[in-house]
């Protein structure tokens, strides 16, 4: 579902189906999310899993036992993973905007569009990271981790089919690009499937991920936007965060 959201904004901008308006709403309820799914969620589990021995429990498969030492070490792999997203970005990639077509005066060759498209790949990848590493510690952390990434996967399928047709690329090209973040979130999530004993490490690593992209990706997009409404929607998707932790975590 998340690999899909992916190519479904792909096929809205090389289709021209939906308004990118309605994009900016994804973006803002999906920063406060991310965010409260991160602080609130990833890392503290990040913490209880190093601070003592975990089994993962997995139908037809052996059980995984796991030991850590120091909540240190977590918060290390937290800045790393935060740290990682950053270089390739800004070095890799130019400077884009999620969920905003971009004209073609801002990206005039197609080696700019590339590059983009590589820095969004290597996150992409950490979003199946992030959501095969919830699934393993239990539903609920999964969960919760998919509904943070699924907010902002349409937004960033979109963003790259708008990057591909500004650099003069076709729509076909455009919708490629999106298929392409799809199937990075796919094999993110199916190395941690095979290396399931690595998500003790994988875990914090992704909640460095997640809070780069909430909070110097998105959260900058809703400070661009005029007025309260956008800011307000961030409230409510830290609200939502907190709600669902109430009602199902007693």
């Amino acid at each position: 579902m998340a690999a899909g959201a992916n190519l479904l904004g792909g096929l809205l901008i090389s289709h021209r189906h939906w308004s990118r308006h309605y994009l900016k709403y994804f973006i803002a309820l999906g920063a406060g999310f991310m965010l409260a799914t991160a602080l609130l969620e990833m890392i503290p589990e990040s913490v209880n899993l190093a601070g003592g021995r975990i089994t993962i429990h997995l139908p037809g498969s052996t059980d995984f036992v796991m030991v850590h030492s120091g909540t240190e070490f977590v918060f290390l792999l937290v800045v790393a993973g935060y740290f990682l997203v950053h270089f390739f970005e800004h070095t890799l990639a130019p400077h884009f905007h999620f969920g905003e077509e971009t004209h073609h005066a801002e990206i005039s060759h197609a080696h700019a569009s590339y590059a983009a498209l590589l820095g969004l790949v290597i996150h992409t990848f950490f979003d199946g990271v992030a959501i095969a590493s919830g699934l393993l510690v239990s539903s609920w952390l999964g969960g919760v981790i998919f509904v943070a990434i699924f907010l902002h996967k349409i937004p960033e399928g979109f963003t790259v089919a708008s990057l591909m047709l500004a650099s003069g690329q076709s729509r076909a090209a455009a919708f490629g690009s999106s298929a392409m973040l799809g199937a990075a979130t796919l094999a993110g999530m199916a190395l941690m499937f095979v290396l399931r004993n690595t998500v003790a490490d994988a875990l914090p690593f992704s909640a460095g991920v997640t809070l780069y992209v909430a909070a110097s990706d998105l959260i900058p997009e809703v400070n661009r936007e005029p007025g309260m409404g956008m800011a307000v929607l961030v409230f409510l998707g830290v609200l939502v965060m907190v709600a669902l932790k109430a009602i199902f975590r007693i």
